[in-house]
Parts: structure tokens; sequence; C-alpha cells
């Protein structure tokens, strides 16, 4: 069967201009009859847009959240609150408060939820422990990435609240949604904190066979020149069928990917690809 994925939510709406729109990002996919939601953008908005997209969420049983940053965990209490019974799927240190940090003042990021909020709603908690883990036939999250490109540098205004000190975020609880197709793995990134190539290095190791499709944030948005044109090199060394980055990408990064790489595609809310 196809594999059909969905951007529920994004910044930016795209030819559905009843779609509501926010910074965040959330996907719907679907393969061999499973569904999955992969992030949940800010807020409840993602289930507004998919019921104008005519998508059923009543029978949804896995949620996997890429790291613990409000636009991409926000939508997860409004989900449980409308309805129970569903696996969570995140990182290693998920829970960990985030903040962002200017100078002499800081700003949360992290989750509006807690491990207690879970066990009430009957939403259960998966951590993922490293490597790949299925979640569905085919579906599987992927963490624990190595850090070997050096121009890879995670922003270090980035930070968590450890001990009652504000240190650098390592991103340690990120994750990434791989997906088998008839073409090759399929890649969901939510923000690519530790690094695109560092994590799309991690499913060529676990992953026999090409990168079919790269989707999602890539935070090329604060990358370097040198760092933007090695990024994508690195892509289109691997030629990726299809590449569809948005979110924390930046405009001029996605001008790029759209204006040298075949197989590009604006990626805004609304848009539906399907995998033969």
């Amino acid at each position: 069967m196809p594999v059909k994925i969905v951007t529920l939510m994004e910044n930016q709406r795209g030819e559905h201009l009843a779609l509501k729109a926010e910074h965040g990002l959330s996907f719907y996919v679907e393969k061999d009859g499973g569904k999955l939601l992969f992030d949940t953008g800010q807020s409840g908005a993602f289930m507004d847009n998919a019921d104008r997209l005519g998508l059923d969420l009543s029978d949804l049983r896995h949620v996997v959240v890429s790291h613990g940053h409000y636009d991409h965990s926000g939508g997860v209490r409004p989900l449980a609150e409308r309805r129970e019974s569903f696996q969570l799927v995140v990182g290693p240190g998920f829970f960990r408060a985030k903040y962002a940090v200017r100078g002499p003042s800081r700003a949360f990021l992290g989750n509006d939820f807690d491990e207690d909020f879970l066990r009430r709603r009957g939403v259960e908690l998966r951590v993922a422990a490293g490597g790949r883990e299925e979640i569905l036939p085919g579906i599987h999250a992927v963490t624990g990435f190595p850090r070997v490109h050096d121009d890879e540098i995670i922003n270090p205004r980035f930070r968590l609240l450890r001990d009652g000190a504000l240190v650098p975020d390592p991103f340690d609880d990120e994750v990434l949604l791989a997906v088998e197709s008839s073409r090759g793995t399929v890649v969901l990134l939510g923000c690519a904190h530790p690094g695109m190539k560092n994590m799309l290095d991690a499913v060529e190791s676990l992953f026999p066979g090409p990168l079919y499709a790269v989707l999602g944030g890539t935070h090329l948005v604060e990358a370097s020149e040198t760092s933007l044109r090695t990024s994508l090199a690195y892509l289109k060394s691997r030629e990726i069928g299809l590449v569809g980055v948005s979110h924390c990408t930046g405009g001029k990064a996605a001008d790029l990917v759209a204006a040298t790489m075949e197989g590009s595609f604006p990626n805004p809310g609304g848009t539906e690809i399907v995998i033969d």
C-alpha cells in the first residue's frame, strides 16, 4: 500500500486558505492501514485542519513528538483532552524545562504538560531508548544521533534548566520519523537541532537502501553561509527524490533548495504527498 503524508500544520498556509497556520509543525502519516501523527504544532489547531482536510483522527493510536519545544508539543494537551488511549513517543529528557536565553532574560519554550497529566488522561508514554524503534509496521522513531559534522552547531541561546542552572541544550530528546516505502526511506524532521546531516547519517546507518524523501524542519535558518552550502551539497549527493523542507528551514535555505534541487516542493499546511 502507498505511504500518505499530509502536512497538517506549518508556519504558512498553502492552496487551502481555510486552514489555520501557526509557527509549528505537524504531519499526518498513513501506511498499510496504520495512522500516526508526527508533532502537533503549538495548539489544537492541527485537529481543525485535519477535519477540514477530511482526515479521521478518531482511531489514532500513536503520536511521536520530535522534541520538547512548544511549537511541536503544544497540541498534545488539546488532543489528550479531546480523546484518550493513545501512545505518546518521545526522546529521553523530553520533559526537561527548555528555555531561550537572550542577554539577562530568558523565555520558557517547553511543554505545557507533564507525565502526571498523561497518566490522568490515560495516555501511554513511551520513551525511545536510542537507535531505531518501530512504532507501526514500517514506521520508526530514530534518536541518539552522532555529532560528526562540525559545522552543525546548536545555537547557544537554547538552554535546559538543570539543578537550578541554565545549561546548553544538546537536544538529546530529538526524534525523527523514518518511514519505509517502496522507493526508499522517507524521513520526517521536526527541527533537526542536532544537525540535519548528523540525523540523516544516522538514518543511512540504520536503514538499507536509498533516502527517498526528506520533509520538515532543518533549522538551516541559523546556518552560516558555508554550512548552508555544505548542507545543500550533502542533500544533492544523496540524489533524494523528494525534498519538502519548511518550518525552521528559513526562507533563504528553502529558496536555494527550490532553485537547485530536482524533486523539491513547497511544503506549507495542507500539502499532501503519496508515495506508491
